[in-house]
């Protein structure tokens, strides 16, 4: 294996396989490349490999150096001062090391004073690879040139020495000879470690790869950590080898229970889950087939002949095989890519369509590493990188950040000890259910293992009797107040912030990877407290940050509304935008638990926080190495479940400090507040008195903001000059912009939304490459899969906000149609002639105005059925409707543009169900289950009479048990259901724009309504769509608004003596009950007064659009 490699590639985009071979062979550590042949709309991407490139300036494509860098050792690139065509990094691979690829044209003159210079700017110890064209007897030309005598005077001068002997290594194809003009050229002090050998093979150029070998290690390898393979797992084996039993967790300590678990799931693991072999990372060519290695053997070995005999028919011989070798090659690539293409249709899963999405637009994640300069110093081992991080970052959560104010405070509230204990009993503290933690696991995502290496997977993969004996340890911990030491340990994964410098070690966002089994008990914790927060009301109604049923649209719409109505007013309108320094990892612990405190939280909850908080430490892996391990001080764990909300709660009170008369949104650490008025100097006097509050606050709870990142803007449509107001900020002037970037839209001063949409328009035409890459009308992927993409990557960029930024002018807006139309005539194969109408009709896609429409009008009715929304009561009085009416020229809030939206579509007499917000706590058991006597028979393959036979016996065995039966109906123009009893018959019809799903799930609602009516007695109630079964018995809230309605009344049902079975039947098949319920639904005519579901909603408007479309 090579440390380093340097080839002159007589242009790279045509090579690009060879180099992959290279790589492949080698696996070099670095590669630097000569006359690369790149322009400089050029941008060339090699896997695993950091590519820094020099082009040279001219008008076609020629000359250029570039190195390829391992993005497994850490590395920096070095700015070099010189003409030359000349590139330099310094990587660490056993020592740090300079790197330089050099090439000196032949034809050119080269000064010997830039060559000097070249050396002088190269920090010891270096080696300089490159084709410098120069001859010498000291490296075996058999005579000399001007070029060879400059490079022999370089090497005296400069006492460096070469490391080539007499091997030759360019082919010269007119005479047939073979010369040695390449060279590696070493400081004196790395002269005895590398050992330099030529490739045999010219990888279809004229120049040979020289490999530089470093002996003091035998070969580089990436020493990437080991993966589990899960896609090749044996979970059976797995789930019989991982028993965890009771003895594991009522014998011993808590943390002695957390390592026997882990360490059996780890030898489960390591016996029936194959790992990634950590031989280093290939360049795949997936084109690769039998044809082409004959090929590539016929042309060696026509090579292998001209080497031995260098005679013109051995020559001619060899360029016919190559030729031909590229020809199979060639060919080989296209069918490859095309069937590569043609693979993704409407069927592929979103999981393999957007890797071959990715794999296509070449895109991946930049995880390099670099060298780090620290106080003036280079760091370059990976250890010693991790280290420097590791202590930036413990730094950084340092309490030495605080400002002396707020220690002082700190240490003086931090007298006062917090006494969590409880002698009553709080339901929030009772014990785990397995329930509770089934939920939770089912809802987990793919994550990453944290330091004892155990996932999500493997837990799912356990025996039922494994999970209730690892939930019995989860109650341990939670009863016995103690976090297990392993769990307070978190892996951090260093990841370059955009547009920073790499070399800096604050540079770096850390990926925090905590233990699964950990997370899985925060999670259960978390939806406690959540419920705790928010039936109780402790969160301010204006923070949106990871609430159910809040998103940023919510703060962007507080803002957007604000603004048009200060402007119908002819007011100005001042918003300021805080930036906070550090907020996770400055987050006061002490002051989480004393506003936990302050809520009355007692018991094992808080308890469980408080030392969930203690003594938080991490290590950061760099490539294979670890750093040793370091305190997290303040702050909330990073990667932690519990952590979003513990920090909204301590960031909850900034809200409470402002005047009445200026409003404040917050979504996580974004805060903006605003105040509107026609008199600049109190707006002024207000918002400098909000901020001053917020400012006293800040210091009492330990929050800093940034005096340069947080900024103004002033709101106006006035056309005379108005003074920018002075605000200040820890006696700080504000600046006051002219647009501002706030949760990803643009607000302008002037809220034209142009500057947003040119902005939304530069992304989305970087993202057309990809449809572009993947059309095509002979082979490309199949128009729903294209459609699937463009909705995806571009349509969900045009999507967001656009309820916001859709107020704009429609000569604004009229801006984004282009891109619209351009990705659906690639996406079609449609002609650039075809007409846009009918564009739109082929691809069922509408203009983005229509579309703007019905995703505003969801939003609408989002806000209308959350009634804890702060707009959900939203309505201008009645001078701001006047003044609205007689300013037409002015652009309505967005309230008023949906009514008028509303009254054109005819849909302003639909009532939205409002979303229950006092759910089921989740501590409580849903005890709902249903019959299902026929789930062993296949409805296709059994007769209607064995279903009826089964039907009969099930009733004569609840022949005490009164008979209820639901049903549902919906057609083109109407939505019914029936509910029959024994004496009695109830059909109503409901609104068209209701599904067959609320028709059904409402009918169980009337049934149990008309039951709780009637004495206490034994009733089942007989419902033919296991889907709503299926609903209550999961109890997924975001189903339907009625699935807590039917638990609540169940329960009430329960409590008063009833006794309530639910039964599926399948529908038409000639069930005597059901077939009544069917037809009586049929055949409603009443009309029963009902709202209409959002997620129903959805579905109608979006039906109407198209319908008007």
């Amino acid at each position: 294996m090579a440390s380093l490699v340097s080839w002159n590639c007589r242009g790279l985009k045509t090579k690009i396989s060879d180099l992959k071979d290279i790589i492949n062979t080698y696996r070099p550590a670095c590669i630097a490349l000569q006359e690369t042949h790149f322009k400089t709309t050029d941008n060339i991407k090699v896997k695993h490999y950091s590519v820094l490139n020099k082009n040279y300036d001219s008008d076609r494509a020629s000359g250029g150096v570039a190195l390829l860098i391992s993005k497994d050792i850490p590395s920096a690139p070095l700015q070099l001062n010189t003409s030359l065509q000349a590139i330099a990094a310094r990587i660490h691979t056993i020592s740090l090391i300079t790197i330089c690829s050099l090439y000196l044209p032949p034809n050119q003159q080269i000064n010997q004073t830039d060559l000097n210079e070249l050396i002088y700017q190269l920090p010891d110890p270096f080696i300089l690879l490159g084709d410098f064209n120069g001859h010498s007897s000291i490296w075996g030309s058999s005579d000399s040139n001007s070029r060879g005598v400059q490079i022999e005077q370089l090497l005296t001068d400069h006492n460096l020495c070469i490391l080539n002997s007499d091997q030759q290594t360019y082919f010269h194809q007119p005479t047939k000879t073979f010369h040695s003009i390449d060279r590696a050229i070493c400081s004196p002090s790395i002269y005895p470690f590398f050992d330099l050998a030529i490739d045999n093979s010219l990888h279809n150029s004229d120049h040979f790869p020289l490999t530089l070998s470093d002996n003091r290690n035998t070969h580089f390898d990436s020493n990437r950590p080991e993966r589990y393979v899960f896609a090749a797992a044996n979970w059976t084996k797995f789930a019989r080898l991982a028993v965890i039993t009771t003895n594991m967790i009522e014998n011993s300590s808590a943390d002695e229970a957390v390592y026997a678990i882990t360490k059996i799931m780890n030898d489960a693991a390591n016996a029936a889950i194959p790992k990634a072999h950590n031989s280093g990372r290939k360049q795949n060519k997936s084109w690769w087939n039998q044809d082409c290695k004959m090929a590539l053997n016929r042309q060696d070995k026509a090579w292998s002949i001209f080497r031995r005999y260098p005679t013109t028919s051995n020559l001619t011989a060899f360029k016919m095989a190559r030729a031909e070798f590229r020809r199979i090659r060639r060919r080989s690539e296209r069918a490859s890519w095309i069937n590569y293409i043609s693979t993704i249709t409407y069927s592929t899963s979103s999981y393999k369509l957007w890797q071959k999405v990715k794999k296509a637009s070449g895109a991946s994640i930049s995880n390099s590493i670099s060298v780090l300069h620290v106080n003036g110093q280079t760091i370059s081992s990976q250890k010693n990188i991790a280290n420097s991080i590791a202590s930036t970052l413990s730094d950084t959560s340092s309490s030495r950040n605080y400002t002396s104010t707020f220690l002082n405070h700190k240490s003086e509230v931090e007298k006062q000890t917090l006494n969590f204990s409880s002698q009553s009993y709080l339901q929030y503290n009772s014990n785990f259910s397995f329930q509770e933690f089934q939920s939770c696991l089912s809802t987990v995502h793919k994550s990453s293992p944290g330091p004892d290496n155990i996932s999500y997977l493997m837990i799912q993969n356990l025996t039922s009797v494994s999970q209730e004996n690892l939930l019995h340890l989860y109650n341990r911990i939670w009863n016995e107040h103690y976090f297990p030491t392993l769990w307070q340990q978190a892996v951090i994964i260093p990841l370059l912030k955009a547009g920073k410098d790499p070399t800096n070690p604050s540079s770096y966002r850390p990926i925090a990877l905590t233990s699964c089994l950990c997370k899985l008990l925060e999670k259960m914790i978390n939806r406690r407290l959540v419920y705790f927060l928010e039936t109780n009301n402790f969160l301010h109604r204006c923070q949106s940050g990871f609430r159910k049923d809040r998103s940023t649209l919510d703060n962007l719409l507080a803002l957007e509304t604000d603004i048009r109505l200060a402007s119908l007013q002819r007011k100005h309108l001042v918003a300021v935008f805080f930036d906070i320094e550090k907020a996770y990892d400055r987050t006061w612990r002490y002051g989480i638990l004393k506003d936990l405190h302050d809520f009355n939280l007692r018991g094992n909850l808080p308890i469980f926080i408080q030392n969930f908080l203690k003594l938080r430490r991490f290590q950061v892996r760099v490539g294979s190495e670890l750093s040793y391990f370091f305190i997290q001080e303040e702050g909330v764990p990073q990667g932690s479940v519990l952590s979003v909300t513990l920090f909204s709660i301590k960031i909850n009170g900034i809200l409470n400090q402002l005047p009445f008369t200026v409003k404040g949104f917050l979504y996580v650490d974004d805060l903006y507040v605003s105040c509107a008025g026609e008199d600049m100097n109190v707006i002024q006097r207000q918002v400098q008195t909000a901020i001053n509050n917020i400012q006293t606050w800040s210091v009492k709870n330990g929050f800093t903001f940034s005096t340069t990142k947080t900024a103004g803007v002033h709101f106006c449509q006035k056309r005379k000059l108005h003074l920018d107001p002075e605000i200040q900020l820890d006696g700080h002037k504000i600046p006051f912009v002219n647009e501002i970037r706030f949760l990803g839209i643009v607000f302008d001063k002037k809220l034209t939304f142009l500057p947003h949409i040119k902005t939304l328009r530069k992304r989305c035409e970087r993202t057309m490459n990809i449809l572009r890459v993947l059309s095509s009308t002979s082979w490309g992927a199949d128009q729903p899969s294209m459609m699937r993409i463009y909705r995806s990557t571009i349509l969900s960029k045009i999507d967001y906000g656009c309820m916001i930024y859709g107020s704009a002018r429609k000569s604004v807006l009229q801006k984004l149609d282009p891109v619209h139309h351009t990705a659906l005539r690639l996406c079609s194969g449609a002609f650039r002639t075809s007409p846009i109408k009918s564009l739109y009709v082929y691809c069922c896609e509408p203009a983005l105005d229509i579309r703007r429409q019905m995703l505003s009008l969801h939003y609408f009715f989002r806000i209308a059925s959350n009634s804890l929304h702060p707009y959900h009561n939203f309505k201008l009085c009645p001078s701001l409707l006047r003044l609205q009416n007689a300013r037409k020229t002015f652009i309505p809030p967005f309230f008023s543009r949906m009514q008028a939206i509303l009254m054109e579509l005819n849909l302003n007499h639909i009532s939205v169900t409002p979303q229950p917000t006092n759910t089921f706590p989740p501590w409580k058991v849903n005890r709902f289950y249903y019959l299902n006597p026929f789930e062993n028979f296949s409805k296709p393959d059994t007769a209607d009479t064995i279903y009826q036979k089964l039907f009969s016996e099930h009733r004569s065995h609840y022949h005490s048990f009164t008979p209820v039966y639901t049903d549902g109906s919906k057609s083109t123009n109407q939505t019914s259901f029936a509910v029959i009893f024994p004496n009695n018959t109830y059909c109503f019809i409901l609104h068209p724009s209701c599904s067959i799903f609320t028709a059904e799930i409402t009918a169980v609602v009337i049934a149990l309504k008309e039951i709780l009516n009637r004495y206490p007695g034994s009733y089942v109630v007989y419902v033919d769509s296991l889907s709503v079964l299926q609903s209550l018995k999961s109890m997924q809230p975001h189903s339907h608004p009625l699935i807590f309605t039917i638990l609540d009344i169940h329960d009430k049902l329960g409590a008063r003596g009833f006794t309530i079975l639910f039964c599926w039947i399948p529908a038409h098949v000639g069930i005597d009950g059901d077939e009544q319920a069917d037809m009586a639904a049929k055949i409603s005519s009443t009309l029963f007064n009902t709202t209409v579901p959002v997620n129903d909603l959805k579905k109608f408007i979006k039906n109407h659009c198209h319908s008007n479309w």
